[in-house]
């Protein structure tokens, strides 16, 4: 994670619908929409950008939200 931020774990279809939400915003990111550990335990959609103010945000998903605390 490249700065401070403020993180929203948001369910798998919604990341996924406000991803492409902000996509036709033309919003532009820190980090792209993407997906980290595919096909793995902790599989997840992330995704940065700056709210108005500058502040970073992370939105995410987890594809099993019972890997939200697994280490």
């Amino acid at each position: 994670v490249p700065v401070r931020h403020f993180g929203l774990i948001l369910g798998w279809e919604d990341w996924h619908a406000l991803a492409e939400r902000l996509r036709a915003a033309e919003v532009d990111f820190i980090i792209d929409p993407g997906i980290r550990f595919k096909g793995k335990p902790g599989e997840q959609a992330t995704m940065f950008l700056l709210d108005p103010s500058g502040n970073a945000l992370e939105f995410k998903a987890f594809r099993d939200d019972s890997m939200i605390f697994a280490r």
